[in-house]
């Protein structure tokens, strides 16, 4: 007997017919290109093999499928593969879907101007910090963080006003495996430490980070609320400690909180309904 199922009810709950729905084939072939995304290098089809737990032939089929494609693509003078253009294609064809970023846009313009500094517009994917927007700064003192990276949520300063909107067992079930992956040694490395982390900085409702996604480098946080006063996205200016005047770190501070606030003014956010977080 065949499963019924309403084509347009595609919900991320495991349906009861979870098997028969399910098709093998294609999770691989997409955890193939996750796979090279962590990666950020080329790899070899036996590495990417390992990675899935299949078999080598099983592995060079699948990448064969993506590769004509154009999913995939080989390196050049290498049988090594790495993601192809059609994946960039993709990811900013979701981007540009997302209306809080033309929402966000001439803020982080306007955020950029008045202080100099690079803004960028990010959300929480998963266990990810996604940056869904900037504005580059005029000046010399360039981000390197552009529309599209990724960073693990829990070890940055984005991340953790992102994750203050979860409950502390909700956080436990995302991170699991202690000791944590490091970005630097203010990275925490246990659930107690991220908790720590993520309570500072709601308590606060702002992050000021010097050297805390790496050495030398300096951002100010804020969180942008929606219509039901959760926070949805963060705002933040970020670069090298260069790029910063210590003489106008309460400065930089406002600009970036009021950045958040209009923002989420246009998302629906009464500031009155905040008094109870």
């Amino acid at each position: 007997m065949t499963a019924e199922t309403n084509d347009d009810d595609l919900s991320t709950e495991q349906d009861k017919n979870h098997n028969v729905y399910f098709v093998p084939g294609l999770y691989r072939g997409l955890l193939v290109l996750e796979t090279l995304a962590a990666s950020q290098r080329p790899l070899a089809v036996s590495e990417i093999a390992r990675a899935l737990s299949i078999t080598r032939s099983s592995a060079f089929r699948l990448i064969y499928t993506l590769r004509h494609m154009g999913f995939i693509e080989n390196e050049p003078n290498s049988k090594n593969v790495k993601l192809g253009g059609r994946v960039l294609s993709l990811g900013f064809s979701y981007l540009a879907g997302m209306s809080i970023i033309e929402t966000a846009q001439p803020d982080l313009s306007l955020l950029r101007d008045a202080t100099g500094v690079t803004a960028h517009l990010g959300i929480r994917d998963g266990r990810d910090l996604l940056y869904l927007a900037c504005a580059h700064s005029r000046s010399g003192f360039v981000s390197t963080i552009n529309v599209g990276a990724r960073f693990p949520v829990h070890m940055t300063p984005m991340g953790w006003l992102l994750l203050s909107d979860l409950s502390p067992r909700r956080i436990g079930e995302l991170f699991p495996d202690e000791p944590y992956k490091v970005l630097t040694e203010h990275s925490p490395t246990t659930l107690e430490a991220l908790l720590q982390r993520i309570a500072s900085a709601s308590a606060q409702g702002f992050v000021v980070s010097r050297g805390m996604m790496e050495a030398g480098g300096s951002s100010i946080v804020a969180p942008v609320f929606d219509s039901q006063n959760r926070i949805v996205a963060c705002v933040d200016i970020s670069g090298p400690d260069t790029a910063f005047d210590d003489r106008k770190i309460e400065t930089y501070r406002n600009e970036v909180l009021a950045a958040a606030q209009r923002i989420s003014a246009r998302l629906g956010h009464n500031p009155r309904l905040a008094e109870g977080r």
